[in-house]
């Protein structure tokens, strides 16, 4: 069990990793993903070999890593040096495969296509590390455009030995509702080790435009014992994520214990 820092970026930016970690490990989370490598002022500056000191301070592992998809393109050899140092087993991407290209060629099963070609490359160059790459999707990649799912062209057109998908479960139930046709735990149980990493986020129906509302993992009505009783495979891992934690009235640190609380009663 693990969690994404986006969920607790105000205690980073408040406290500092160090604290963090420490409450992180006092609260038993194992893993942590990154959503960036920085503390700003009035912290002092951080590099990212005394973040990696501070994870084995503290008995934390770092899984993985969100960097933006143009860092992979244009920065690849420092993001794989970065991630190398913090030892994380994968590197990847939030964004959707086509935010490589301008708006006006993204959203397109074409673009889709293209997009898998550099995800290729992204894998074999982290493969070379001993990492791999994944990319975590939205809603959007579930859109279907000219009769197609756009995350199946993605899915479909790279090579599952060096490109992996990190699952968000909220997003893919957005996805479901906004874009219907697929069933999230079935999606997943059809070809589960494409997706080594999830990102176990709860939400309850709501009147947004999404259909959904960010809650606490274990406050709302997604299924997640069915989930993981259905779909769960050896060797995968589940991060906590909670996007608008720090506005979360108990505090992101609450978020952070509360589903971690919740997760180890299943």
């Amino acid at each position: 069990l693990g969690i994404q820092l986006f969920t607790i970026r105000d205690q980073v930016a408040t406290l500092g990793f160090e604290a963090v970690f420490r409450e992180l490990s006092r609260m038993g989370y194992a893993e942590v993903e990154f959503a960036g490598y920085s503390q700003p002022p009035p912290l002092p500056p951080i590099t990212v070999p005394q973040i990696r000191q501070l994870l084995d301070r503290f008995g934390l592992r770092g899984i993985g890593s969100h960097i933006g998809i143009t860092q992979f393109r244009d920065n690849l050899t420092q993001v794989l040096n970065d991630a190398e140092v913090l030892g994380l087993r994968y590197i990847g991407t939030a964004n959707s495969p086509d935010a490589l290209f301008p708006p006006a060629e993204r959203n397109t099963p074409e673009a889709y296509r293209r997009a898998a070609a550099f995800l290729n490359d992204f894998g074999a160059a982290a493969a070379d590390r001993g990492m791999r790459f994944y990319q975590h999707n939205h809603a959007g990649e579930f859109a279907i455009v000219d009769g197609t799912r756009l995350w199946d062209v993605a899915i479909a057109e790279t090579d599952p030995d060096l490109v992996s998908f990190e699952f968000d479960i909220y997003w893919a139930y957005v996805g479901q509702f906004l874009h219907g046709g697929f069933d999230p735990i079935a999606y997943v149980k059809a070809r589960p080790r494409r997706f080594p990493l999830y990102h176990v986020k709860d939400g309850v129906r709501s009147s947004a435009p999404n259909g959904y509302a960010f809650v606490d993992v274990g406050d709302c009505v997604l299924d997640f014992r069915r989930f993981f009783e259905t779909v769960g495979v050896a060797g995968h891992h589940y991060l906590v994520e909670r996007d608008d934690a720090p506005s979360n009235p108990a505090g992101s640190f609450s978020t952070a214990q509360r589903s971690l609380t919740y997760l180890r009663s299943l």
